[in-house]
């Protein structure tokens, strides 16, 4: 629920759908809290998720009313993404952006590598390779990417509601299997030729995914700590 409340600001959002495990379908979900303004507490839907990210978003979307015409979609593992990340987002969908993402600047050197190339312990023969050995795993560079050209795409993700539904029934076919299953939501706008708009991300919207991250959110979640 961290995430609902903090993605929350005032009037903003009139409702919530969460995708949860099978197990959570029974669980009775208050609206956030703590969130001023008249729309304090905001509806909270609950649907059952699906086997990808792809296929829970599209059941969010299936029970959501037909007047609602701007979608976000947040993934629960960035808890702190700021109020103000969503207005930015949600502001840039009102001014005609029909798919809007979220996204830093990329810091690190980028390589492109070549996968044929691809060394790995297996393959390397019976012994340990040596230093200096071409067999050593890892993979041939075929370019460095730009990075003034990249964008660490975040989350919350808005789109105009009718251009989310087109985008989602065209890849249902891939719905169901992770592997082919597209890793966000402006990518199924992507596929069809539409075109996304890309606004500044915020720090604090960082993805839990490592060990390390979580004793980061910790810290985050801690309001004794400065964010």
């Amino acid at each position: 629920m961290h995430a609902l409340v903090v993605t929350a600001p005032a009037g903003l959002v009139e409702e919530f759908c969460a995708a949860l495990e099978p197990l959570s379908r029974a669980l009775d979900l208050p609206g956030p809290t703590g969130v001023p303004g008249p729309t304090a507490r905001p509806a909270v839907r609950v649907v059952v998720g699906g086997a990808s990210r792809q296929a829970s978003v599209a059941a969010g979307l299936a029970t959501l009313p037909p007047e609602v015409d701007v979608v976000l979609v947040h993934d629960a593992a960035r808890p702190f993404a700021p109020g103000d990340l969503v207005v930015r987002v949600v502001d840039a969908v009102r001014a005609g952006h029909r798919a809007v993402v979220p996204g830093l600047p990329v810091v690190d050197t980028v390589k492109q590598i070549d996968p044929l190339t691809h060394v790995d312990a297996a393959t390397q023969g019976d012994g340990p390779a040596e230093a200096g050995d071409p067999a050593v795993v890892g993979w041939a560079v075929r370019a460095t990417v730009p990075r003034d050209t990249l964008r660490a795409v975040q989350t919350p993700q808005g789109f105009d509601r009718a251009l989310l539904d087109r985008a989602h029934a065209a890849a249902a076919a891939h719905a169901h299997d992770e592997a082919v299953a597209a890793s966000d939501d402006a990518g199924l706008v992507e596929r069809l030729g539409e075109p996304v708009w890309v606004v500044p991300g915020d720090e604090r919207a960082a993805k839990i995914t490592t060990a390390r991250d979580l004793v980061i959110a910790e810290l985050l979640g801690d309001d004794r700590a400065p964010v």
